[in-house]
């Protein structure tokens, strides 16, 4: 198990990127959480198998989502913790 921190920044705040992040999560049976920043970023933490951190990684991107555009993303790995049960969005 491994353990993903990203910080994504552009426009991710206000159209609905953080149920965005949610829902890949779910779908990649990840844990984790993803929060909006005072500075209009956005935080998500994340672990599971290397595969589907990958993956993960590669989809927050969000190409395809046309209000979302995500300019850059900071990403930082290292061991899963085992803190998560599931992966929420906070409020």
């Amino acid at each position: 198990m491994k353990r993903v921190t990203a910080m994504a920044t552009g426009k991710v705040q206000g159209v609905g990127y953080r149920q965005y992040v949610s829902d890949c999560a779910h779908r990649l049976g990840l844990h984790g959480s993803v929060q909006n920043m005072r500075d209009g970023s956005v935080y998500m933490i994340a672990e599971g198998s290397p595969a589907a951190l990958e993956d993960f990684i590669r989809q927050v991107w969000a190409r395809e989502e046309s209000l979302i555009h995500v300019e850059n993303l900071l990403v930082t790995e290292g061991g899963a913790t085992g803190e998560f049960r599931s992966f929420w969005v906070d409020w």
